[in-house]
């Protein structure tokens, strides 16, 4: 069997194990890499690439960085390639039908959920807000829905207490280069048929923005633990003070204390605790507005009139 003419769609770090496995793989001859262009990011706001541009750059790969994918120019310049199979991995915009319907056998996503569960642009977020016993990475046929095509393979893991998103986003980048990798050669073989996604279970995620973070006092002390581990590294969790933002970087829960108020800042030995709608949070790791990350004892020592603020 020749080596399949492949088209690599990817942006972000969970999509450069993915792409290293297609660059590996024997079934594949990889014609280019497709990434979003670089944008401002930093302090000063440099021009930069993005994570599979890097890592493409670095392999020595052919790049494509388009503005816009319906492009006249780029669809002829990827009808040019005449590729047979496209795979695409955390590429963080939305493929027209005329990409689709280029490959023959289609492009195949790779979606860090069990799908139809967490459908969407934050699914490991999702998962980790949920607590989700298990998670993993489904392998699909991509069809003009949001991560609606059929399933071709499933990698299926459980979900460690206490993982926090970019542990998680590494240990399924890992697994999802694995599934690639022993999937694509059966599916261009026609030994895996692709099977419709099931109708029931299916949940809808949506791009986090930057009041997605505040913590909300009146919420169990378990759920916002599992937000702070899952908001990471953006946009991170936080609370609003009478005088600054703390952010908090690591959290435990703990019982309440009689005479606990629901929103208000606590000396919890020599820690600080938010007291919360069920219990305490124990605010472990914290930074202050354009300070440096301290440990909450630290905080309270610097502050000791933070203990009964109210958080906003």
């Amino acid at each position: 069997m020749a080596r399949a003419r492949t088209i690599f769609f990817g942006s972000g770090a969970f999509a450069v194990p993915v792409l290293e496995a297609v660059v590996a793989a024997a079934e594949l001859s990889l014609e280019v890499v497709i990434t979003v262009p670089p944008r401002p990011a930093g302090r000063r706001a440099e021009r930069a690439p993005t994570a599979v541009g890097a890592r493409a750059a670095a392999m020595g790969l052919p790049v494509l960085t388009p503005e816009q994918l319906r492009d006249p120019a780029f669809l002829e310049a990827l009808t040019a390639l005449r590729p047979v199979v496209g795979v695409l991995a955390d590429f963080g915009r939305l493929v027209p039908a005329a990409v689709l319907d280029l490959p023959p056998h289609g492009i195949l996503n790779l979606h860090p959920s069990l799908l139809p569960r967490h459908r969407g642009a934050t699914p490991i977020p999702a998962a980790i807000l949920a607590a989700d016993a298990e998670t993993g990475v489904s392998l699909f046929r991509m069809d003009p829905g949001l991560d609606t095509g059929p399933l071709v393979a499933v990698e299926r893991t459980r979900l460690d207490p206490g993982e926090d998103a970019p542990h998680l986003e590494a240990r399924l980048a890992r697994m999802a280069a694995a599934l690639v990798t022993r999937s694509i050669g059966p599916y261009l073989r026609g030994e895996i048929a692709p099977r419709p996604q099931p109708d029931v279970g299916v949940t809808l995620t949506r791009p986090l923005e930057r009041g997605d973070g505040r913590l909300d006092a009146s919420l169990p002390a378990a759920l916002l633990e599992r937000h702070v581990r899952a908001l990471q590294p953006w946009p991170g969790s936080f609370v609003e003070l009478p005088k600054e933002r703390l952010a908090v970087l690591r959290a435990a829960v703990a019982g309440a204390v009689p005479g606990d108020v629901p929103g208000t800042l606590v000396a919890d030995g020599p820690g600080l605790a938010l007291v919360t709608g069920a219990g305490r949070l124990l605010l472990l790791e914290v930074r202050p507005a354009g300070g440096r990350p301290m440990d909450g004892a630290a905080y309270l020592r610097g502050r000791p009139a933070a203990v009964g603020s109210r958080v906003g």
